[in-house]
């Protein structure tokens, strides 16, 4: 389930505010200019091609597209049976920030975003038929856990991809992981 906690800096231990109500959540990160919407689903087989996920959502695709001037979309999956899963992890775990919007929306699984505004920290579970877009030059990062599942179409409007900027900030280090995350869920 969907579910978005804000932390205070100062207290990384307790959420201050915990939701899993859709409309919730977009409220409150709308209040932060991130943008949040749920897809419906579309039924596609578990080893769907790069090309059938984006015609299967190419009329989304196409309205944040235009409506957003995005240049490039492709395809990202990764699995708990991935050799390279804890290299992958890593690379986003640490606090960064890009010069454009971090757009991603789950065609299956789960991930973990952290967005840093101020003294708060706010993590949301993506999953399953969540878009999020995070805006350029929010400090953030990501944690897809030691066993990810996912798959996520990207939006660029760089053509070069993702490109982030690390703020060299230990904050990802004091909130709870993905693992105590799911558990508190759980």
């Amino acid at each position: 389930m969907t579910t978005l906690r804000i932390y205070r800096e100062q207290q990384p231990d307790q959420p201050k505010v915990v939701t899993d109500d859709p409309s919730d959540i977009q409220r409150l990160l709308e209040e932060q200019g991130v943008r949040f919407e749920q897809w419906p689903t579309r039924d596609l087989p578990a080893d769907a091609s790069q090309d059938a996920i984006l015609e299967a959502y190419a009329d989304e695709v196409a309205r944040l597209t235009d409506e957003c001037g995005f240049q490039t979309a492709d395809v990202v999956s990764l699995s708990a049976d991935n050799p390279n899963k804890d290299a992958a992890r890593r690379k986003f775990l640490d606090e960064h920030t890009h010069s454009e919007d971090e757009v991603r929306f789950f065609v299956r699984g789960q991930g973990l975003f952290y967005l840093h505004f101020g003294d708060r920290v706010y993590a949301i579970l993506c999953q399953q038929n969540d878009l999020i877009s995070v805006p350029d030059g929010t400090r953030h990062w990501f944690d897809m856990g030691p066993e990810p599942e996912f798959t996520c179409i990207r939006l660029f409007s760089n053509p070069d991809g993702w490109v982030a900027s690390f703020t060299g900030e230990d904050i990802a280090s004091r909130l709870p992981r993905y693992e105590s995350m799911l558990g508190a869920a759980g």
